[in-house]
């Protein structure tokens, strides 16, 4: 991925040495839920920088069925990675959650979100910068945009952070990234761990919410 440049030199640099580090649809875009007939489950969307990592870190959480990466929040339809990585398109990376609500609750999925990013960054996350990596909570209906509000008001009132630059606005069209993108930890876990270190992610969550 086009990624802050620095993190990308230190991810070259360690893939020469050999180092290993383990770490923790429709063309035209879809409507923000692909399960809507599917009472058994619900979707969610987040935007929490790289895709990679968010995606990463929903599908360790047990109860989601599967985190689907791609862009959503712009102007333009059926934009490519390449076009949203440059900037110019109004999107930010995304994924979008779906979960079994027996088993994981929206509002969890709100709570871990917030574990996952740091909400303090304005138009970036960690090395990413950009508003192509702003931080969000895409709301489908009124329950969502409650319980997303609710939440953010709750974590600024208990001072665990200053601030938050996270936006909670109405769910957009969400256009799937490009199949490559997909479940990239799993198919490159050497590069995604590498990418991932360089980029300090986990350092950072760590220094903000503590040790998992």
């Amino acid at each position: 991925m086009k990624r802050n440049t620095a993190a990308l030199a230190l991810t070259a640099v360690l893939i020469g040495s050999g180092a290993a580090f383990m770490g923790f649809a429709a063309e035209g875009g879809s409507a923000p839920s692909p399960e809507a007939g599917a009472a058994a489950t619900a979707s969610a969307i987040f935007a929490g920088g790289c895709f990679w990592c968010t995606e990463s870190d929903f599908e360790k959480l047990p109860g989601v069925i599967s985190a689907e990466s791609g862009y959503t929040g712009g102007k333009q339809a059926s934009p490519t990675y390449e076009q949203v990585s440059a900037g110019g398109t109004g999107h930010t990376e995304a994924v979008r959650v779906v979960y079994d609500p027996a088993r994981v609750s929206y509002p969890q999925l709100v709570e871990y979100f917030w574990h996952t990013i740091d909400p303090t960054a304005k138009n970036r996350q960690f090395c990413d910068v950009g508003s192509q990596y702003r931080s969000g909570i895409y709301w489908q209906n009124e329950s969502e945009r409650k319980v997303a509000e609710a939440s953010r008001d709750a974590l600024l009132k208990s001072g665990k952070v200053p601030r938050i630059h996270t936006e909670i606005v109405a769910a957009s069209a969400f256009y799937p990234a490009e199949e490559y993108h997909q479940d990239y930890y799993k198919k490159n876990p050497l590069r995604y761990n590498y990418y991932r270190r360089g980029c300090g992610r986990d350092a950072q969550l760590e220094k903000i919410w503590g040790s998992r």
